[in-house]
């Protein structure tokens, strides 16, 4: 099921019937114009008639304007982007953390057994913070790890266990506002670099819900197109380098807490994007690689490739 995109506050809504009303106030001052200088006078009185109404929409929309400027969140007080990028973060002093309001679904992950090939795959977890760290991780759990990240900063982080996500992996709630945030969008891309278009599609959720602020960050990098692109429209990017330091800021407690998540559990094996159970160990029919798939198939068809290194 489709996320939909977050609902727009009260005060955005209020502005769009000011705006709407206004607009019609001018179309009737034109349309009185219009007809006041034609020879009817059918046409006058109907000139006449369109100016009666006029100061009362007028006023009617600079009130409702007003109200909705009167009703904004603090929060969205401050243009897209324009707080420098510590202000994403209200309180650097350690906070107390919030719990993800839809953890990874464990089910039954402890009684999935481990192959002789994914044995070969698997490294003794690190005992402190490195970029091997998003390289042992599987996706989902990179995802997690940055809601915790954002939670320990004072944010209530919010994620979908499964599903498709509609351009937002977290959404993030403060208390000095109504309404989200922020909104977050999480590549688990160890190979690949988040390009122009990625970021470009994340700018195209916050303007459908009204968000003004969003994050983009990956385990990677980006190209330099995708960085220019989110100067220039205010998106705060995240790539493993400035997680890491980010991370770096945080009490030795709260990492130690991060890396604890970071490895809990089957750490390594990836979740299913469409129902959020851990994927099992595949063999191709016709003698091909190894790979991903979900349990319930054939009923989810969901499968990723096997990685090699």
């Amino acid at each position: 099921m489709r996320r939909r995109p977050p609902r727009r506050h009260v005060s955005v809504q209020i502005k769009d019937k000011a705006t709407q009303v206004l607009i019609l106030a001018g179309s009737l001052f034109v349309a009185s114009l219009v007809f006041s200088g034609s020879s009817s006078p059918i046409l006058k009185a109907a000139a006449l008639g369109f100016r009666l109404p006029l100061g009362f929409f007028v006023l009617l929309g600079i009130g409702l304007w007003v109200l909705g400027h009167l009703l904004r969140p603090r929060e969205s007080a401050t243009p897209l982007g324009r707080a420098p990028a510590t202000e994403w973060f209200p309180n650097e002093e350690p906070a107390p953390k919030q719990r993800l309001r839809e953890p990874v679904p464990d089910g039954k992950q402890s009684t999935l057994k481990t192959s002789s090939h994914a044995r070969d795959h698997l490294r003794t977890p690190s005992s402190t913070w490195s970029i091997q760290v998003f390289k042992d991780i599987e996706w989902k759990r990179f995802e997690t790890l940055c809601a915790e990240l954002f939670a320990q900063a004072g944010f209530d982080a919010r994620t979908q266990s499964h599903g498709a996500d509609g351009g937002v992996d977290i959404v993030l709630h403060s208390s000095n506002a109504s309404g989200p945030a922020a909104i977050v969008q999480c590549k688990h891309w160890a190979n690949r670099l988040v390009g122009v278009k990625e970021v470009r599609e994340l700018l195209g959720v916050m303007a459908a819900g009204g968000i003004a602020r969003g994050t983009f960050a990956t385990s990677g990098g980006f190209t330099q197109e995708a960085l220019r692109f989110a100067h220039q429209n205010r998106i705060h990017t995240l790539d493993a380098g400035g997680l890491l330091a980010l991370i770096g800021k945080r009490t030795p407690e709260q990492q130690r807490a991060l890396l604890a998540h970071a490895y809990q559990g089957e750490y390594w094996r990836p979740t299913c994007a469409s129902c959020g159970k851990k994927l099992m160990e595949r063999t191709a029919r016709n003698g091909g690689p190894r790979f991903w798939g979900c349990p319930d198939y054939p009923r989810c068809r969901f499968t990723l490739p096997m990685r090699t290194n």
